[in-house]
């Protein structure tokens, strides 16, 4: 692992770093304070490229992630931490990114856990609905933008409500010659990784891809339990447990929607994010006031088999029939 950063240094005359507040296997992310703008903190997402590269590959490598920070520079939406900068000091390559304050969900989920809760389905669903916005700000640009590292210490819940998605260092950009570039290596974090995803730039990831790591993110913060990896899912497919069973109050639309997204196959998933929106929202507003009942089970989904609606039919007639006789009496 690169030698982090001493506090107090200052890079490109401009960021001194204040403190280490992450790690990542290609480097550090810090916080820093702009010198420029007095009172600006931001965080510096470190690269540190394989030096045991040839020259040429190394060049290259370089090269690529700067024209890849370009992109990303240019990236405009609310739920996204804005790219101010990119630059080189030696053999690292820096992103420079809006600090976001706040918490993040996984840091909210472990506190509810420990109350002996669960984080209230209304607010995960109006937290999805901001990182949807997100996912079709970033899969419809043009080449298609992946995160795929989308997980619940990565999405991070600002003082005001706003939710945003951090830590773009597994972004792919999908060029449309079929060609794909990736700006940093990366896997993403196997609990809510695809089972395409594990072989690295194979070109076989697409938004599908961070449509499943969306759905097991859900799946861990209704849940209070870690999704199951997919590499034991395809081994074994009934180690799934559905989020019902651990949670009685989320509601069967929800569970149907995380299920869906969570599939192995990628044919058998959302095709994007307004697909999933659909089947995870329907037409309710989060933002809505008053707020919307949730999304719950119709009675035909509780009642389901043939017999069974018979039996409904059968009872509701015999209460009539009772109720009737007591009238004329």
């Amino acid at each position: 692992m690169p030698t982090p950063i001493k506090t107090g240094e200052v890079l490109r005359s401009r960021y001194r770093i204040n403190r280490i507040i992450g790690h990542g296997g290609m480097g550090s992310i810090y916080l820093a304070d702009d010198l420029r703008l007095e009172g600006r903190l931001c965080a510096l997402k470190e690269v540190e490229h394989d030096r045991t590269l040839p020259a040429q590959l190394l060049k290259e490598a370089r090269e690529q992630f700067l024209r890849e920070a370009t992109v990303l520079a240019r990236l405009d939406h609310p739920n996204l931490p804005k790219v101010s900068d990119f630059f080189s000091v030696g053999g690292r390559d820096y992103l420079v990114m809006d600090f976001v304050p706040g918490k993040d969900l996984r840091a909210l989920m472990n506190e509810a856990r420990q109350r002996g809760e669960f984080l209230p389905e209304r607010d995960v669903l109006a937290w999805a609905s901001q990182l949807i916005d997100a996912l079709t700000y970033l899969h419809s640009q043009e080449p298609p933008i992946l995160h795929r590292d989308i997980k619940p210490s990565n999405l991070k819940l600002t003082p005001s409500g706003l939710l945003k998605l951090v830590d773009f260092g597994l972004v792919k950009i999908l060029a449309s010659d079929d060609v794909t570039i990736t700006v940093l290596q990366g896997r993403g974090t196997a609990l809510y990784t695809p089972l395409e995803q594990y072989g690295g730039d194979t070109g076989h990831t697409d938004a599908r891809s961070d449509l499943y790591a969306f759905g097991a993110t859900l799946y861990h913060l209704l849940t209070n339990h870690s999704p199951v990896e997919a590499r034991e899912l395809f081994m074994h497919p009934d180690t799934l447990t559905p989020p019902r069973q651990y949670n009685p109050n989320v509601s069967l639309r929800t569970e149907r929607a995380i299920l869906w997204a969570m599939n192995l196959h990628p044919d058998d998933r959302p095709k994007d994010a307004q697909a999933f929106r659909e089947a995870l929202l329907g037409d309710w507003d989060p933002s809505s006031r008053p707020r919307a009942p949730l999304p719950g089970p119709s009675l035909a989904d509780l009642v389901s088999s043939p017999v069974e609606r018979l039996l409904l039919f059968l009872s509701g007639g015999l209460l009539f029939v009772s109720l009737l006789a007591t009238l004329l009496r």
